[in-house]
């Protein structure tokens, strides 16, 4: 299949163009500079040239390609607005030809009160609460979309753990941690959720898919990430209005008590993750 992405480039794109093409997919990727276009190229992709911004850009790739993935995000205070008329673009440009995968995530559900599906309703924090809308448009329309929603995503010394609890802990001596670690995170790691980008691309029309493999306490994490970040041990415990200031406004989603289950995935896809120890592999 010839797959375009968006967002191929990022954290989540490259692992999953490495797994696009391993799966012998002819794949295409959006690329705002030439240093993308390099790293795209060095993973086996064809490189086209533009930003989300640049809907026309889009919308043809879109119309040579089979399929598409849309993992990138624009960030500012016009999010929710690049973000739809980019998968406006996209949906119309691919048609009815094949399956146009979008990107969620699983804070829009908010705290869980336990293990919860995909038909639980929303309660987002304000970060993710411009996402129901755009995914509510989406999988409305004509064509084959369908919906990813990953976890918080780990793994090969990236991600959003990384840079707001790893990198910090080598810098200060400590880790940070909101309040006293007693909630959960619901994540999964770059490779699992890149295979599971590469399944969706034959799921069913409409279908919407939680990527998560593991429900983690976080004071494991955290204490992981004392041993990983070289100060076994330190911990640096934050208020809600602490972690605000130092963090902005993802604070209150990585204060979230969440746990999900992917059985839906696992059911219709087979999609089986192989990252199933986080804690270890974060204190590694």
């Amino acid at each position: 299949m010839k797959v375009f992405l968006t967002g191929g480039s990022g954290y989540v794109g490259r692992a999953t163009v490495r797994a696009l093409v391993r799966d012998g997919h002819e794949v295409s990727a959006l690329a705002r500079s030439e240093a993308a276009a390099r790293t795209l190229t060095g993973l086996g992709a064809r490189p086209v040239t533009g930003g989300l911004t640049d809907t026309g850009v889009l919308r043809e790739a879109a119309a040579s390609a089979d399929g598409v993935i849309h993992l990138g995000q624009h960030y500012g205070a016009d999010t929710a607005e690049v973000d739809r008329a980019a998968a406006d673009a996209l949906q119309d440009g691919l048609g009815d030809r094949g399956p146009y995968v979008h990107t969620g995530g699983v804070w829009v559900y908010g705290n869980t009160d336990g293990v919860v599906d995909e038909d639980t309703p929303q309660s987002p924090p304000s970060i993710t609460a411009w996402r129901r809308a755009n995914e509510d448009r989406v999988l409305s329309r004509g064509g084959h979309p369908v919906l990813v929603m990953p976890g918080l995503v780990y793994g090969l010394s990236g991600g959003l753990v990384e840079a707001f609890f790893a990198e910090p802990g080598r810098a200060a001596g400590s880790v940070p941690m909101i309040g006293d670690g007693g909630n959960h995170w619901a994540v999964v790691h770059v490779e699992d959720v890149a295979e599971l980008y590469v399944l969706a691309l034959n799921a069913p029309a409409k279908a919407v898919y939680a990527g998560v493999s593991q429900n983690v306490p976080v004071r494991d994490v955290v204490e992981a990430l004392t041993h990983a970040a070289g100060c076994p041990g330190r911990v640096t415990s934050l208020s809600s209005e602490e972690a605000a200031d130092r963090m902005g406004p993802i604070a209150e989603a990585f204060a979230l008590d969440q746990r999900l289950t992917a059985a839906r995935a696992r059911r219709e896809l087979g999609w089986a993750p192989r990252h199933l120890d986080a804690v270890a592999e974060l204190r590694g």
